[in-house]
């Protein structure tokens, strides 16, 4: 039995494609069911070439004496539907992962500078930064405990991540407002690893996990190069160097390549057992990392 016109069939089955790609890439919950069964009745009814409730409504916008379209159209309407399909994977794919990035970005660059300001035992401006990181994170937090994006589908352990870094972010409230800084930049430390495995879980290839990874390292150097210990930042040279060439692998311009000449000039020093230089080459190394890390980690 027929009572779907060809354009009503094509309309259809546009429609259920778009239903499908939404409720798969886009929507969580009851509207990403209802948008997969609606878009399945939807393909199934086109493809079958009835409408159960047409026929129940006593309506149809076709028959068995509708004249087929002819075969130039037929292919032209199957191009259309296929580039609608792969189109709008693609497109679906690269969107939620770059809108994903974007709000992770925007409430990451509130922590970043937390976590800057409360290492240089700014107080008043740390607190700025905290407090627009606190609402910014309990936004992010709700929007992807419900959502996840088709990048972060799999992933299990997200929401119970985000509720490990709300319980660090809250409890450094009163080391932050009034409290000892640094304890409090320690702790707010314990963040970044959290997103970092979440990143590389879910099979992001991103600078600024490769940024995170030498930062690590790279405070060993600087905590050496603090106390004057030249044998001790010869020792860490190579595994912070080998750091260094995954952030190279990512992008290597000019403000990282400042990064490298003051990593290998702090060894040069320590080399040299130059030890009233070393603290001077320390925080020009870190002057130029903190640059990259605050624009681009």
């Amino acid at each position: 039995m027929n009572n779907l016109h060809p354009i009503d069939r094509f309309v259809r089955a546009l429609a259920g494609i778009v239903l499908l790609e939404l409720g798969y890439f886009w929507l969580a919950g009851g509207l990403q069911i209802g948008a997969f069964v609606v878009g399945a009745v939807l393909l199934i009814t086109a493809l079958v070439r009835f409408c159960p409730l047409y026929s129940l409504l006593g309506l149809r916008t076709g028959n068995t004496q509708t004249t087929a379209p002819g075969k130039a159209l037929t292919v032209l309407a199957g191009v259309a539907l296929l580039a609608v399909l792969v189109g709008g994977i693609y497109g679906s794919h690269f969107m939620t992962r770059k809108l994903f990035l974007e709000d992770f970005n925007a409430m990451n660059d509130h922590y970043k500078q937390t976590l800057f300001l409360t290492g240089k035992n700014e107080r008043a401006k740390a607190n700025e930064k905290y407090d627009l990181l606190l609402p910014a994170f309990a936004r992010f937090q709700a929007k992807y405990s419900a959502y996840r994006p088709y990048a972060l589908k799999s992933d299990t352990q997200l929401s119970s991540d985000l509720v490990a870094v709300q319980g660090m972010l809250a409890g450094v409230n009163e080391q932050v407002r009034t409290g000892d800084l640094q304890q409090a930049h320690l702790a707010l430390e314990k963040v970044r690893p959290v997103f970092q495995q979440m990143f590389k879980r879910n099979g992001f290839s991103m600078l600024s996990v490769a940024l995170v990874d030498f930062h690590d390292d790279m405070e060993l150097m600087l905590e050496a190069a603090a106390s004057k210990n030249a044998d001790k930042l010869v020792a860490l040279y190579p595994q912070v160097s080998d750091k260094l060439k995954a952030i190279e692998a990512e992008a290597n311009d000019a403000e990282i390549q400042t990064i490298r000449k003051n990593l290998d000039a702090l060894r040069s020093q320590a080399e040299a057992k130059a030890l009233d230089a070393l603290p001077a080459a320390g925080d020009a190394l870190k002057t130029s990392f903190v640059k990259v890390y605050l624009k681009r980690g």
